[in-house]
C-alpha cells in the first residue's frame, strides 16, 4: 500500500497527488506509467508518472475524474492509501537532440507531456509547447510548462484564455513559420490523429501517446491492441508512444466506442453507491490515536 502525501484539485475534476513510492521514484523515466487499484476490489487503471522525487521517495500523479475509478481515486485525501501501485511500466520516451521540438497537448494530456518536454529541453532541444483545453479553468501545468519550455502557446475552445480554437489550429499557424524536427502529441484520440495528418505532408517525425486505451498494463488482457504500421501491438508493453503516421486511429476509435455503454453504467452505479475509501489496518493498529 502507498500513502498519499498531498492531494489537491488543480482544476475542476482534476486532482494532483504526491504518493509515497520510493522504488518507482528512483527508476521512472519520461513517458512511463504506473498501474494502480484504489481498493482491493477495484479495477486496475494506468496513470502517467508526471514527476518523481528520489530523495523524498515520492511520485506525482495527475488524475481527471471521468469514469468510475478515477472519480473514486479523486475522493482520496492526504493520509489515505492507494491499495496497489506498480511501476514504472512501459517503454520510456526516446529522448534525443532533435533540434526544434513541439509538444502538443490537450486537457489532462498536458500532465503527461510535461516530463517529456522537460527531458527534451535537458537534452539541448528548443521546445515549444502548445497547450489546449475547452476553457481557461481546465488549463493545467501552465507554470510548470513555462519553466521548461522556450515558448508556450495556449488555446481554449471558447476563447476564454489564449488563442480561441483548437491546438491543431495553433499548430497549423506554427507550421507556416517553422519546420519542427520532432513533434509529440498527447491528448484525445481525435486530436492526436489530426496532428499526425497535419505533419504527414511535411514528413515531420510525430509521436503520439496511446496510454488512454490501456487497461491492465501487462499485455495479458489484450484490451490495448492497436494496429501500427499494419502490425498488431499492445500499447502497454510495446508503447505507449508510437509513430503517429503509422497508427490506425479509426480502428482504435471503433473499439473504444464499444465500451461506452458499460462505462456509463459503471459510473451510474458508483454515483449511487461509492466504494469505501481504503484505510491501512496495520497503520491503524500501530497508531491507534491517529483515528481519534
Amino acid at each position: 500500500m502507498h500513502q498519499i502525501i498531498t492531494a489537491e484539485f488543480i482544476a475542476p475534476q482534476i486532482k494532483k497527488f504526491i504518493v509515497e513510492a520510493p522504488l518507482i521514484a528512483r527508476k521512472r523515466q519520461p513517458g512511463q506509467f504506473v498501474i494502480l487499484r484504489v481498493w482491493e476490489k477495484g479495477e486496475r487503471i494506468p496513470l502517467t508518472i508526471v514527476d518523481g522525487d528520489p530523495a523524498q521517495g515520492t511520485i506525482t500523479l495527475i488524475v481527471q475524474g471521468i469514469g468510475k475509478t478515477t472519480r473514486h481515486l479523486n475522493l482520496l485525501s492526504a493520509g489515505d492509501y492507494i491499495h496497489d501501485l506498480v511501476g514504472p511500466l512501459g517503454r520510456p520516451t526516446h529522448i534525443d537532440k532533435f533540434g526544434l521540438t513541439v509538444c502538443v497537448s490537450g486537457g489532462v494530456g498536458t500532465a503527461e507531456a510535461l516530463p517529456i518536454a522537460k527531458a527534451l529541453k535537458q537534452a539541448g532541444n528548443q521546445v515549444i509547447a502548445i497547450v489546449g483545453a475547452r476553457q481557461r479553468e481546465l488549463i493545467i501545468c501552465e507554470s510548470e510548462m513555462r519553466a521548461v519550455c522556450d515558448e508556450v502557446l495556449i488555446s481554449t475552445d471558447d476563447g476564454s484564455y489564449g488563442i480561441k480554437g483548437f491546438v491543431t489550429q495553433v499548430l497549423q499557424d506554427l507550421l507556416q513559420r517553422h519546420r519542427p524536427d520532432f513533434i509529440l502529441a498527447v491528448g484525445p484520440l481525435p486530436m492526436m490523429a489530426a496532428v499526425a495528418e497535419q505533419t504527414r505532408p511535411f514528413g515531420i517525425k510525430t509521436m503520439v501517446s496511446l496510454n488512454s486505451i490501456m487497461v491492465d498494463g501487462t499485455g495479458m488482457c489484450g484490451g490495448c491492441r492497436a494496429t501500427v504500421a499494419d502490425k498488431t501491438v499492445f500499447v502497454c508493453v510495446d508503447g505507449p508512444e508510437f509513430d503517429g503516421h503509422q497508427v490506425d486511429f479509426a480502428e482504435i476509435g471503433r473499439r473504444q466506442r464499444q465500451f461506452v455503454e458499460f462505462e456509463a453504467q459503471a459510473l451510474r452505479e458508483f454515483e449511487q453507491t461509492p466504494p469505501p475509501v481504503h484505510h491501512c489496518r496495520l497503520s491503524e493498529q500501530l497508531n491507534p490515536q491517529a483515528e481519534e
